[in-house]
C-alpha cells in the first residue's frame, strides 16, 4: 500500500514529493497557516449573511433566517449576546485584523522558507560536485554544469515560489467552497463545473509553455558552454581574427534564448488577460441558471456570491501561478536529473585516514582502458618516500593517465594501486589527496592576492604568516614579493596577467608547499617556460629533492637529470626503467631522445 501510494505521488506529484524531500515540515507549515488565512477570511466574509438579512435595520436576526449559518447566531446566544448590526461589522472587523495578522506571519514564514530552500539548495549542489569523480566530470557538459549551479538555481527557486503559491491558493479554494456548499450546494456544483471547464481551455497553453520551457533550459546551458570557452580561448580568437565569428555564434544563441523567453512570456500574458473575463463570465452564467432555472433568491446567491468570487479569483491564480511554475519546469526538470547525475558520479571514499605517506605507494598489474581502448597495459612499480622519480615517453604513452591514477583521480579497470600497505579503495581519498601538491603545465592562479593565493585564503595570524614566508622562499619568489609596492597583498588579475610564466609557476610551487604535502607532482611544470626560467625553476625543485617525494612527468630531458628513478614509457607499458646514465645505456630510445635534445 505504502510501496503504491510512493508510486503514485512520484508520478502524478513528482514536483510536490521534489520539494517535501527539500524541506520536509516547512513546506506543509506553508499549507498550515496558508488554511488559517482561508479559514479567518470565510469567517470575516460569512458576516455578510446576517448583514443582508438586516437589510439596513439594527435589528436582531434569528437561526433560521441564516440557514446553514444559524449557527453563527446560535453561538452568540450561547453568550447571552444579541446578534446585531454592531455585534456583526465587529465580528467582521475582528475576523479580518486576525486574517491579516495570519497573512504577515505566512508571508514572513514562506519568505523564510524560500531562502531556506535556496541555500540548502546551494549546498548541496557543491557538496555533491565536490564528491563528483574526475572520471564523471571530464566527459560531463562543462556548460550544463555552468548553468545549472548559476541560472538553473534561479529558476527552480522560482518555481518553487510559483509552486507554494499554487498550493496556497489550492487550499484557499478547498475552505471557500466548502463554506459556499453549505451556503447552497446547487450554486457551489454548477460554479465547481465552470471553474473545471474553464481550466481545459488552458490546457494547450499548459502544454506549450512546459515546451519552451524545456528549449530554454537547454540554450541557457549552450550559452554557457560558450561563453565558458570564449573566455578560455580569448587570446587565441583574438590572436587570429576570429573573435567575431565566435561572437557571432554567442549572438545566435542568445536571439534563441530571447526568442523563447518571449513566447514564454507571451503565454503567461495570454493567462493573465484572459483569467478575469473568463472568471466573471462564469459567475453571470451560474446566477442565470441559480435564479432563472433553479429558482433561487437573489439575495442568497450574493453572499455566496463572495465567496464563489474569492473561490474563482483563487483558483484562476491557480492557473496564472501554475503557468508561471510550467515555465520554470524545464529548469526543475534539469535540476532532479543533474542531482541524480551528481549522485550516481560520487567518487567512493575509503574509510582509512592518511595522516602522512610513510613508506612507498605501490602499483600492481595495473590496466586501464578508456572506452574500449586500452591506455595503459599490466604497469608495475613501487614509489618510496622521499624518492624523486620520471616518467618519460611519447605523447599518448599514458604518463599523464599514471598519473591520474597516482593521484586518485581515475580508478584502475585491473590491478591495485597501494598507498602504504593500504589499498586505495579502503584510503580516504580526500585525506590523502590533501598530501598532494600538483604542478601542471598551465599554473593554477586565482584572481586574488599573492597571499591568498599561497595559502587558499587562510586566515592570517602569526603561524600563516610564517608559513607563508617559509613557502615562498622555498620556491625562490620571496625577492619577488617583498619587491612589490604592495608585497603578498598585491592582487594578481585574472589568470596571474600580472605575472611572467616563471612568477607563476613558482606561485603555484609556494602554495603546494605551504600545504605541509608530502607527494609534490610536476605535470610538464616546465614545459611552457624559456630555457632560462625552467633552468631557474629546475633549480628551486632540485633543492626540494630528499624533503618530499616528487614524480616528474616531462619531455625535455634536462628537467628529470636527477631523478632516482625514470620510467620510459612506450604505448601504455613500461619499456625500461633506471637512473638517467642507465636509461642511456639501456634503451636505445631513451639515448636517441636525449641526443635530439642535445643533451
Amino acid at each position: 500500500m505504502i510501496k503504491a501510494l510512493k508510486s503514485f505521488l512520484n508520478n502524478y506529484f513528482s514536483s510536490f514529493v521534489y520539494y517535501y524531500k527539500k524541506l520536509k515540515f516547512k513546506f506543509l507549515g506553508i499549507i498550515f497557516l496558508t488554511i488559517w488565512v482561508g479559514v479567518l477570511d470565510a469567517l470575516g466574509l460569512s458576516m455578510f449573511l446576517p448583514l443582508l438579512k438586516m437589510a439596513g435595520e439594527d435589528r436582531a436576526v434569528t437561526s433560521d433566517s441564516l440557514g446553514n449559518f444559524g449557527v453563527l447566531s446560535d453561538f452568540f446566544n450561547f453568550l447571552n449576546i444579541e446578534f446585531t448590526l454592531i455585534v456583526a461589522l465587529s465580528c467582521l472587523f475582528i475576523f479580518f485584523i486576525l486574517k491579516g495578522i495570519m497573512v504577515y506571519f505566512s508571508s514572513m514564514y514562506k519568505i523564510k522558507v524560500i531562502h531556506f530552500f535556496i541555500s540548502k539548495l546551494r549546498i548541496k549542489l557543491i557538496n555533491q560536485l565536490s564528491n563528483f569523480s574526475y572520471n564523471n566530470f571530464i566527459s560531463a557538459d562543462v556548460g550544463r554544469i555552468q548553468n545549472t549551479l548559476t541560472t538553473e538555481v534561479g529558476k527552480v527557486t522560482s518555481a518553487f515560489t510559483q509552486y507554494a503559491s499554487i498550493i496556497q491558493n489550492l487550499m484557499l479554494v478547498v475552505v471557500y467552497m466548502g463554506v459556499a456548499f453549505m451556503m447552497d450546494w446547487k450554486f457551489a456544483l454548477l460554479t465547481c463545473l465552470g471553474g473545471i471547464l474553464s481550466n481545459f481551455l488552458y490546457a494547450n497553453i499548459y502544454a506549450n509553455t512546459k515546451k519552451q520551457s524545456r528549449n530554454l533550459t537547454k540554450n541557457n546551458s549552450d550559452f554557457n558552454g560558450l561563453m565558458i570557452q570564449f573566455v578560455l580561448n580569448f587570446k587565441y580568437l583574438k590572436a587570429t581574427g576570429l573573435q567575431n565569428r565566435y561572437g557571432n555564434k554567442l549572438i545566435n544563441t542568445i536571439k534563441h534564448i530571447e526568442s523563447t523567453d518571449k513566447k514564454i512570456g507571451s503565454l503567461g500574458a495570454l493567462v493573465q488577460s484572459t483569467r478575469e473575463p473568463m472568471m466573471i463570465g462564469v459567475i453571470c452564467l451560474v446566477i442565470l441558471i441559480e435564479v432563472f432555472v433553479l429558482g433561487g433568491k437573489l439575495s442568497s446567491v450574493m453572499v455566496s456570491l463572495l465567496f464563489f468570487y474569492r473561490a474563482m479569483s483563487a483558483i484562476l491564480q491557480v492557473q496564472l501561478y501554475y503557468n508561471n511554475f510550467l515555465g520554470n519546469s524545464g529548469s526543475l526538470e534539469n535540476m532532479k536529473l543533474f542531482e541524480k547525475e551528481l549522485a550516481q558520479g560520487a567518487e567512493g571514499i575509503g574509510k582509512t585516514e592518511v595522516q602522512s605517506f610513510n613508506n612507498k605507494i605501490q602499483i600492481k598489474n595495473l590496466s586501464f582502458f578508456y572506452q574500449n581502448t586500452q591506455i595503459l597495459k599490466n604497469i608495475n612499480l613501487e614509489i618510496k618516500k622521499n624518492q624523486t622519480i620520471a616518467f618519460v615517453g611519447e605523447s599518448g604513452s599514458g604518463k599523464t593517465t599514471l598519473l591520474n591514477i597516482v593521484t586518485g583521480l581515475i580508478k584502475p579497470n585491473k590491478g591495485e594501486l597501494i598507498i602504504d600497505d593500504l589499498p586505495i579503495d579502503q584510503v580516504n581519498l580526500y585525506s590523502y589527496q590533501s598530501k598532494i601538491g600538483y604542478i601542471s603545465q598551465e599554473p593554477v592562479v586565482f584572481n586574488d592576492t599573492i597571499y591568498n593565493n599561497v595559502t587558499f585564503w587562510e586566515e592570517l595570524d602569526k603561524d600563516s604568516n610564517s608559513k607563508f614566508e617559509n613557502a615562498i622562499k622555498k620556491a625562490s619568489i620571496d625577492k619577488f614579493v617583498n619587491s612589490l609596492p604592495e608585497k603578498e597583498n598585491t592582487l594578481l588579475g585574472n589568470n596571474g596577467i600580472n605575472l611572467s610564466g616563471g612568477q607563476k609557476q613558482r606561485i603555484s610551487i609556494a602554495r603546494e608547499l605551504y600545504k605541509n604535502i608530502d607527494l609534490l607532482i610536476l605535470d610538464e611544470a616546465t614545459s611552457a617556460l624559456d630555457s632560462e626560467t625552467e633552468k631557474e625553476i629546475q633549480e628551486n625543485i632540485d633543492q626540494l629533492k630528499g624533503d618530499y617525494t616528487i614524480i616528474i612527468v616531462a619531455h625535455r630531458l634536462s628537467t628529470i637529470r636527477k631523478a632516482d628513478v625514470i620510467y620510459f614509457m612506450d604505448n601504455g607499458e613500461i619499456a625500461n626503467y633506471g637512473s638517467f646514465n642507465e636509461l642511456c645505456k639501456k634503451s636505445e630510445r631513451f639515448k636517441k631522445m636525449v641526443e635530439l635534445q642535445e643533451l
